[in-house]
C-alpha cells in the first residue's frame, strides 16, 4: 500500500468517528503535529502508533501496518489459516459453546456483507 492509502485510511477513520486531526491526536496520545504530518503524507506512524491506531479503529493491526507502509511478513496465507469454528474450539475449548461460536460466525458474516467483502 502507498502513503496515499494510509492518508485515506486516516481520513475515513476521522470521518466515521467525527473527529478533527487535533481530536484524533488527543485520542491516540500523539502530537497534533504527528497527525498533521501523517495526513499530509510527510511521515508515517511509528509501530507503537500503529498499534494505537488499530485498537482505536477496531481493525487488525496488519491492516494498519500495511497501510502505513510497514512491511510485516505473514507466517501463513489466508488459505492456510483455520476456519473460525476450528480456531475457536482449539483456542477456547471451555469458554465458547457451539451456540456462541455460531452467533459469532453470524456476526462476522454480517460485517463482511456490510463491508462488501465476499463470504469466507
Amino acid at each position: 500500500m502507498s502513503i496515499k492509502d494510509f492518508v485515506a485510511f486516516l481520513q475515513e477513520l476521522m470521518r466515521r468517528r467525527g473527529r478533527l486531526p487535533s481530536q484524533l491526536a488527543a485520542d491516540l496520545d500523539v502530537s497534533h503535529t504527528s497527525v498533521s504530518r501523517w495526513l499530509s503524507g510527510k511521515d508515517r506512524p511509528s509501530l507503537v502508533s500503529c498499534v494505537r491506531l488499530a485498537n482505536y479503529a477496531g481493525v487488525p493491526l496488519e491492516r494498519v501496518l500495511s497501510a502505513a507502509g510497514h512491511s510485516m511478513p505473514l507466517e501463513k496465507t489466508a488459505s492456510e489459516l483455520p476456519e473460525f469454528r476450528e480456531y475457536a474450539r482449539s483456542k477456547y475449548p471451555h469458554e465458547l459453546d457451539g451456540d456462541l461460536v455460531t452467533l459469532i460466525e453470524d456476526l462476522i458474516e454480517r460485517r463482511r456483507k456490510r463491508d462488501g467483502k465476499p463470504p469466507a
